[in-house]
């Protein structure tokens, strides 16, 4: 009997839909992983659905498992953690995370799997990919003891850069947005909150996350001399233009970027991949990181919801989708 799932399509730019799919039969050296719940990586994802994705850049943003191709049909996604129900027998009942989309079940290469620590809830492990780009932004940037930083954008990404520098000795960290609701969490995370015109200058650091010109603008105003913003942001097919002819070059100030899918070249030659993802989730066992987690709803209605995250109705942080947690009767194999 042929095994099927369920999954998300963006069938078009603007519209979702969830369709039956095969899956493939397991190879020796793969896992049948029933998902529980997969994360809306809503900056990217968004992107995504209503097309922005430069066609410059189709192949650098392939997500590991993705179907189909840009602007679509595409199955696309990446914050996946589920049981195993097959495969090798020190993988079978472990709850994993995957970088794999929306979808109910998948056959994927053991090698493609992280196993969730004990101490980190499965409902949580759905921000691994988000923490990872925090991970590898930390690398980059290098924050020193003592200095003076503002994280800027205070969405799932900007929100797990500050609270890992949370716990960095005699730092001033600030999470700087313009919306007044994100001190809440702020306060959670166990950092300082201001609105952008209240923001401390005078920066050593400033991580950008907002994704949006003025945000980037009001970084370069809160540098001190030769202080560096790390540019974590996605623009995806929009330009933005910077105030360059003001204190940038007499300040000597830097704007470097980050991104996550090469290991930071601070770390590359002593960390993999699977180290740097390894590590997220350990970092996951703070519960802090709750407050990351704003919204949830089950998997058949995430085409009504993604449309809605796309279009700005449904404002927050991670969407967390939950699947049927109910396993279907099977005697796993054990390879």
């Amino acid at each position: 009997m042929e095994r099927t799932a369920r999954a998300f399509w963006l069938r078009a730019p603007g519209h979702g839909e969830i369709r039956d799919v095969p899956l493939p039969e397991p190879a020796g050296d793969d896992v049948v992983v029933r998902t529980l719940f997969s994360g809306v990586s809503r900056g990217t994802e968004s992107l995504v659905f209503r097309g922005g994705v430069p066609e410059s850049q189709h192949t650098a943003m392939r997500a590991p498992f993705q179907d189909g191709d840009f602007p679509g049909p595409v199955k696309y996604g990446y914050l996946n953690v589920g049981l195993v129900e097959e495969g090798p027998g020190h993988l079978v009942g472990r709850t994993v995370f995957c970088l794999y989309p929306h979808q109910s079940r998948y056959v994927v290469p053991a090698s493609a799997v992280t196993p969730v620590p004990d101490t980190v809830p499965a409902g949580r492990a759905v921000l691994a990919g988000t923490v990872e780009t925090a991970v590898n932004a930390l690398w980059d940037a290098a924050p020193l003891i003592g200095d003076r930083i503002a994280v800027v954008g205070a969405g799932m990404i900007g929100c797990s850069v500050a609270a890992l520098l949370a716990r960095y000795p005699a730092v001033r960290v600030q999470l700087v947005d313009s919306d007044p609701t994100r001190a809440a969490v702020a306060g959670a995370l166990g950092v300082e909150f201001a609105l952008p015109e209240h923001a401390l200058g005078d920066c050593d650091l400033v991580v950008h996350a907002s994704a949006t010109e003025a945000g980037l603008s009001r970084c370069l105003e809160l540098l001190a001399p030769e202080g560096t913003v790390l540019e974590l942001s996605w623009y995806g097919d929009r330009r933005v233009s910077l105030p360059l002819g003001e204190a940038f070059h007499s300040g000597r100030l830097v704007l470097r970027g980050s991104q996550v899918g090469t290991v930071s070249p601070a770390r590359s030659s002593r960390r993999t991949f699977a180290d740097r993802l390894a590590l997220s989730l350990d970092l996951l066992a703070d519960p802090a990181f709750d407050a990351l987690i704003t919204g949830e709803c089950a998997f058949e209605e995430l085409p009504s919801v993604l449309a809605g995250i796309g279009k700005g109705d449904l404002p927050g942080l991670c969407h967390r989708v939950m699947y049927d947690m109910t396993p279907v009767p099977r005697v796993p194999a054990v390879r």
